[in-house]
């Protein structure tokens, strides 16, 4: 296998993230860490889940062949990953990589328990959105696997074509006879992940964006453009296309039942839906803007207070961004790969082609601090506009927007 980036490369880059970390006493003592690590082949300890496991393993084997590197692989409950990680970095603990979500960083890095990583020109090799996801004040936080994403998924059967708006959508799904003209799940609590392509397709996004891609604290959900989103919640109530009733189970079994033929979800769903001829499709805009949904990026991050960063970099940056090593994560988890090679031979596959067609032109969820003030009084706005319990939903969506700001403002 060729390697990527020299060991003199990333050895330059990991000193500098030890010293930046904290995690060694100078550079003459990480100099020599270094180098006894290169000589000794070293030893890495990686938390994964279950569910990447198998695909960590093939290409930790074949690490430890070509290196002389021993990987420890521990097996965990992804749900307990970010806190025990957050828990035991500090205290000296925890792996020197662990398997994670992007929208984790904020926390990761507000707390500095997560080194950058060195890509090189590697970079390039990736989806633009999953480095993006990964980037915060111009540095790469995280070496990115998988990119998930909501889209429209169709049933061909029952609509031949792909929905050019919302609009077009409802009144085709209407055309059909079906019980239900589009699913979206809503429930009782809301739903603004699954809602929020089209939101921001009035041009409502919840914060604003640096050029990199990053987010900052700045909430951009309110004005002109929140409350025409809001007002079209409560008209598409009106017309008995968004429900409070239809939670995420109630959408699913009746996508499947053929009772309607659009449902906005991810491909997790995809499994309910056996028998079903689909289509994926982007989400149609209701306000005249892109529908733009949020992109999860799923990767591994680099322990700050990590002995082996150099032997860590190495492994992600050389052996997990292998086309190979990605294929494999893609097979084990069904999520389009974030490596463009990867990416375009699982594209052979039409739905998740699909998918990655939408996700290159979403945006990835926010990993700012910032977004854990936004959830608990979203959705349920979201909601109470569209089951009626705020009538005036302009009025509505404005208090929820200073809410949110006075909670900002308070931490």
């Amino acid at each position: 296998m060729r390697r990527s980036i020299t060991f003199a490369a990333v050895l330059g880059t990991s000193l500098a993230l030890a010293a930046c970390s904290g995690s060694t006493s100078g550079s003459d003592d990480a100099s020599d860490g270094a180098a006894t690590e290169a000589a000794d082949g070293g030893t890495l300890t990686i938390w994964v889940d279950e569910t990447r496991k198998p695909a960590v393993e093939a290409a930790a084997a074949s690490f430890e062949e070509e290196t002389g590197a021993t990987v420890e692989l521990v097996l965990k409950n992804f749900d307990d990953i970010r806190a025990d990680f957050l828990a035991q970095v500090p205290t000296g603990e925890g792996p020197d990589i662990t398997v994670g979500a992007h929208d984790w960083l904020g926390e990761m890095t507000s707390n500095g328990v997560v080194a950058p990583i060195e890509l090189g020109d590697k970079a390039s090799e990736f989806e633009p959105v999953s480095i993006e996801a990964f980037t915060q004040d111009g540095q790469v936080y995280g070496l990115p696997y998988a990119v998930e994403n909501i889209a429209l998924i169709r049933n061909t059967a029952l609509a031949a074509t792909a929905p050019a708006t919302w609009a077009d959508a409802v009144a085709a799904g209407q055309a059909t006879g079906s019980k239900y003209p589009i699913l979206l799940q809503v429930s009782e609590k809301g739903d603004p992940y699954t809602m929020y392509p089209l939101q921001t397709s009035f041009g409502a996004p919840v914060f604003t964006q640096n050029e990199d891609g990053s987010y900052a604290a700045d909430l951009a959900l309110g004005g002109e453009a929140g409350t025409s989103f809001a007002s079209f919640l409560a008209a598409q109530s009106a017309a008995k296309v968004l429900d409070t009733a239809i939670t995420y189970d109630i959408a699913v079994a009746a996508f499947a039942a053929g009772e309607s033929p659009y449902i906005i979800g991810g491909p997790w769903m995809l499994e309910s839906f056996p028998g079903l001829d689909l289509a994926i499709d982007p989400i149609p805009s209701a306000g005249g803007q892109p529908a733009q949904p949020f992109v999860g990026v799923a990767g591994f991050y680099v322990n700050a207070q990590s002995d082996n960063v150099i032997l860590a970099n190495d492994f992600l940056v050389n052996s997990m961004s292998t086309e190979d090593a990605q294929l494999a994560l893609y097979e084990a988890g069904d999520r389009p790969p974030a490596l463009t090679a990867a990416a375009d031979t699982a594209s052979a596959d039409p739905i998740t082609a699909g998918f990655r067609a939408v996700g290159a032109d979403a945006v990835p969820m926010p990993s700012i601090p910032e977004m854990g003030s936004v959830w608990s009084y979203w959705g349920v706005t979201e909601a109470g506009i569209i089951s009626g319990a705020s009538p005036d939903p302009a009025a509505a969506w404005d208090k929820m927007v200073a809410d949110i700001q006075g909670e900002l403002d308070a931490s």
